[in-house]
C-alpha cells in the first residue's frame, strides 16, 4: 500500500520543482522569426500533441521556407510518436500523465535543433476522450501539461493548450488536405472537400463556389478562414453521434452506456440470420445476432438505417460540383470491397458503395472481399449517408484534375462522382493534426 503513495508524492513533488523551473524560462523569446532569413531555404520546425481518447500522440513537423518569398511553406518531414493510454485515463490523478508527456517531449527535443527549441512552438489539442470528462477533470489534466510545456525549452503561450470540438477537427482536417494538395498554395487555387467518417462522429468541410449555399446553409456550418492571405468561407460541420460504430450501436438497437449489471444483447435484421458472436464497443461487450424480418435483409436494414438518419443530416447539393477527400471508416469499407487495395489510394463512386450492399445483404458478392457480420449494415449506413449528404450515386460531371496520392495526377471521370479515398497524401500521414499546426503557426505570426 505504500508504494502508490510514494509514486504520487514522487510526481507532487515532480510538479512543484517544474513550477519552481517555470520562472527561469520567461526570458524566452516570443515570437516566431517573421520570415525566413535571406539565401537558401529556412526551416522551421513546430510540436503538436494529439491527445485522443485512446492515446497521446506527438507530431514534430519540419517546414521548409523559400528566400524567393513563398506565402505557404513546404512540408519538409513529420517525425510521429505514440503511447497509451490517453490522458482521460489519468482523471483521477493528473499527475500521473508526468512521465508520458515528458517523454514525448523527448522525441521532440531529439527531432528540432537545440538553437530552434525556443522559437519552436508546441501546443496540444485534446479531443473526444476529454470531452467527455467532467469539467474540472478535464481542466486539471490540461493544466498538468501546461505547465510541462511551459518549463520545457520550446516555445509556449498561455492558449497552447485547449480542446478541440469536432468542428475544429473538420477545419484543421481541411487545412491539412488542402495544405497538401496544393489547394492553400495561391491565390483563387481550387479547394477540394473533405469528407472523414471517424467512430463517433462524421465531418464534412468544404468552401462553396457560389454565394448561394452559403446564404442558405445554417449560420453554425459557416465559418470564415483566414489562411496565408487569403480569405476562405468554409462550410463545416460535425455530425456528433454518427460516427460509423455509434450508428451501428444505435441501428442495432443499443444505446451508450449501457446501464452496469447484467448482459447486453443485441438482436437485428442487419446481421445474417444464422449469425451469432460478441461486438465490443466503448469497453461494452454486447451479444449480438441475426434476425428474420420477414422479407430481404436489404430491405429490413435499409429502413433501419433511413430511419436513423432522417432529418438529421442537412443536405447540400453544392458538394455535386466538388471535389473530396474521404477518410477513415469510408477508406477501410472501399478496401473491405474491393474498390481500391489496400495500401494504395483509389477512387470510388456512391453507387459502388450502394451496389456492394446490395450484394453483401443478398450474400451475392462476386469477387475479392474482406467480409465481416457488419459490412452490410456498414456499406448500406455509407451509402444512405452519402446521399444524405447531398451525394448523388449516379450523376455525368466535368471533373477537374484531381492531386493523387503517388504517380497518379489526373482521373478522366464522366459518369458518376468520385471520391478520392486516402489514408496518406504524398506520403505524409493525413488528419487534423498538421491542419491545426499550420493555423496555429499563422496566428503566432500575425500576433
Amino acid at each position: 500500500m505504500k508504494r502508490p503513495k510514494l509514486t504520487v508524492l514522487s510526481l507532487t513533488c515532480m510538479l512543484l520543482y517544474l513550477l519552481f523551473l517555470k520562472h527561469h524560462y520567461d526570458h524566452r523569446a516570443h515570437k516566431l522569426p517573421p520570415h525566413p532569413r535571406p539565401g537558401g531555404h529556412n526551416f522551421h520546425y513546430s510540436v503538436m500533441f494529439d491527445a485522443g481518447s485512446t492515446g497521446t500522440r506527438v507530431h514534430v513537423f519540419k517546414f521548409q521556407s523559400s528566400h524567393q518569398g513563398a506565402a505557404v511553406p513546404h512540408l519538409e518531414h513529420e517525425t510521429y510518436r505514440a503511447i497509451k493510454p490517453g490522458l482521460s485515463a489519468y482523471a483521477g490523478e493528473p499527475l500521473k500523465c508526468v512521465p508520458g508527456i515528458e517523454q514525448l517531449l523527448e522525441v521532440a527535443k531529439l527531432s528540432v535543433p537545440s538553437s530552434q527549441w525556443n522559437v519552436t512552438p508546441v501546443a496540444l489539442k485534446a479531443t473526444a476522450g476529454l470531452r467527455l470528462l467532467p469539467g474540472d477533470k478535464a481542466a486539471r489534466l490540461l493544466d498538468t501539461v501546461r505547465t510541462l510545456f511551459q518549463v520545457s525549452p520550446f516555445l509556449s503561450k498561455s492558449d497552447c493548450v485547449s480542446m478541440m470540438d469536432g468542428t475544429d477537427e473538420g477545419i484543421s482536417a481541411w487545412i491539412t488536405v488542402n495544405f497538401l494538395t496544393g489547394g492553400l498554395q495561391r491565390q483563387g487555387s481550387p479547394t477540394v472537400g473533405m469528407l472523414d467518417l471517424g467512430g463517433g462522429s462524421t465531418q464534412i468541410a468544404f468552401c462553396p463556389q457560389d454565394e448561394k449555399t452559403i446564404q442558405s446553409s445554417p449560420v453554425d456550418f459557416i465559418t470564415s478562414l483566414q489562411m496565408f492571405n487569403q480569405t476562405h468561407n468554409l462550410y463545416t460541420h460535425s455530425y456528433l453521434g454518427l460516427g460509423l460504430m455509434s450508428a451501428r450501436l444505435s441501428i442495432l438497437g443499443g444505446v451508450e452506456a449501457p446501464p452496469l449489471g447484467g448482459s447486453v444483447q443485441l438482436v437485428s435484421p442487419c446481421l445474417a440470420p444464422e449469425y451469432s458472436g460478441v461486438w465490443q464497443h466503448n469497453d461494452v461487450i454486447y451479444a449480438v445476432r441475426g434476425q428474420r424480418s420477414g422479407g430481404s435483409m436489404l430491405a429490413a436494414c435499409r429502413s433501419r438505417v433511413e430511419k436513423l438518419l432522417y432529418r438529421k443530416v442537412e443536405k447540400v447539393m453544392a458538394v455535386e460540383d466538388m471535389d473530396f477527400y474521404a477518410f477513415s471508416y469510408y477508406y477501410d469499407r472501399a478496401v473491405d470491397l474491393g474498390a481500391i487495395e489496400a495500401p494504395s489510394a483509389g477512387v470510388v463512386t456512391v453507387a459502388q458503395y450502394s451496389h456492394a450492399a446490395e450484394r453483401v445483404c443478398a450474400d451475392s458478392y462476386p469477387g475479392p472481399l474482406n467480409r465481416g457480420p457488419f459490412l452490410c449494415l456498414d456499406l448500406l449506413y455509407i451509402s444512405v449517408l452519402l446521399q444524405e449528404l447531398g451525394f448523388p450515386p449516379h450523376k455525368q460531371l466535368k471533373v477537374t484534375t484531381w492531386t493523387t496520392i503517388r504517380e497518379e495526377s489526373r482521373h478522366d471521370l464522366n459518369e458518376c462522382l468520385v471520391l478520392q479515398l486516402a489514408r496518406t497524401i504524398n506520403h505524409m500521414e493525413t488528419s487534423w493534426a498538421l491542419g491545426a499546426t499550420v493555423h496555429y503557426l499563422q496566428y503566432l505570426r500575425s500576433n
